[in-house]
């Protein structure tokens, strides 16, 4: 049976920067297909976007027992300049027990593990009575419209949701064991134009300006307590990301000024009554504004349950930590599988993902496949 480093060097060495998938999914399924998976690779696309492969791959008979799914992505952000890297990037290397390349935290390793555990479990224990599946995508860190937010109503329509799933997501800042993601705070985004009349500096009563007004519109916005948080959510959090008023010239009055925000909120919140309370902040200083706003993810929380304390127990017999339940940190495709099943994200050291030579740590790897492992025995057996 392979070794989840081996299948960790493997699964890097495919180039798979999004939307290219290099190979990578096959490297998966054919270990995961002779071991007595069933895979279904299914392509989407879309006008204006990639065509994206996907694979979910199945063990068990469907409808029989529980359903455990594990979720996770091949694809992973451009290297940047690879003259920077220590080692090559999409080489695999090994050094001082660190495993060195793009995708090695996120999120290629946490997929390597949960295939080699579920490999080791059914070597062990037999199939289940129930279903294990692996849901990954080729379409998680770019559009992510493609991926799983498209396999979700496949397998809906096939039989094939889950009672429970796995997101791999890399949770832990610094060691094994620190955190379970059980939720997520929502993405807003809002892209907002203040009118004014463009004129010569010279005769401002001739001119409205803008900028003045963007200004304690931004004030006002970012000033504003939304909420304080409550026992699973931090406080929601506005953040004015850019303002432009498309102007260089020193002596002109601009015509308008556009700013765009961003709004992590918690579940204090729905879209519309966010959507509400900005509006009514901004109507404080000017109700001469144009707002667009784009919602690219709910909150969501799994309530602690049996469930999350399989996943707990797991991690604390394996390493003596008990994890905290957090739902800080961005969105994730555990945004849509929420919609259909319980899901929390577990997976290894996040502290280098994205960064040049992101590494993981060989003995974490190991750790994790062990911590997937008991975690599939829990659910199964116990």
């Amino acid at each position: 049976m392979v070794s989840p480093v081996e299948l960790t060097q493997a699964l890097i060495r495919c180039p798979s920067v999004t939307p290219e998938d290099a190979g990578a999914l096959k490297t998966l399924s054919d270990v995961l297909d002779a071991a007595g998976f069933t895979t279904h690779r299914l392509r989407f696309e879309e006008d204006g976007t990639a065509p994206i492969d996907n694979i979910f791959s199945v063990i068990g008979e469907k409808g029989k027992g529980k359903h455990l799914c594990f979720a996770g992505h091949t694809d992973v952000v451009p290297t940047g300049p690879e003259s920077k890297w220590t080692y090559p990037p999409f080489a695999a290397e090994i050094h001082d027990g660190k495993l060195y390349g793009r995708g090695a935290a996120d999120m290629k390793s946490n997929v390597a593990c949960f295939a080699v555990a579920a490999l080791r479990y059914v070597e062990k224990h037999g199939v289940p009575n129930g279903q294990i599946s692996l849901l990954i995508t080729g379409d998680e860190e770019a559009e992510a419209v493609n991926g799983t937010v498209k396999v979700l109503p496949w397998m809906d329509a096939e039989g094939f949701i889950p009672d429970a799933a796995l997101v791999g997501e890399p949770s832990n800042p610094e060691v094994l064991g620190e955190y379970i993601k059980i939720g997520r705070r929502g993405s807003f985004n809002g892209d907002l134009l203040i009118k004014g009349k463009q004129g010569h500096v010279a005769y401002p009563h001739l001119a409205n300006n803008p900028v003045p007004i963007m200004a304690k519109v931004a004030a006002a916005l970012t000033d504003a307590v939304l909420d304080t948080g409550n026992a699973h959510f931090q406080a929601t959090n506005l953040e004015v990301t850019s303002i432009d008023v498309e102007n260089r010239a020193d002596n002109v009055i601009a015509a308008d000024a556009r700013a765009k925000f961003n709004i992590r909120f918690n579940d204090e919140w729905t879209v519309e009554t966010l959507e509400a309370e900005i509006r009514r902040i901004i109507e404080t200083v000017t109700k001469d504004y144009e707002l667009n706003i784009r919602c690219n993810a709910h909150s969501f929380v799994t309530a602690p349950s049996p469930y999350t304390d399989v996943v707990v127990g797991a991690i604390k017999d394996l390493t003596g930590r008990t994890p905290e339940l957090s739902t800080s940190g961005g969105t994730s495709d555990a945004r849509f599988i929420a919609q259909y099943c319980p899901v929390v994200e577990f997976g290894i050291i996040n502290a280098t993902n994205h960064q040049i030579d992101e590494h993981v740590k060989v003995d974490d790897i190991e750790k994790l496949t062990d911590i997937y492992e008991e975690i599939i025995r829990r659910y199964f057996n116990d």
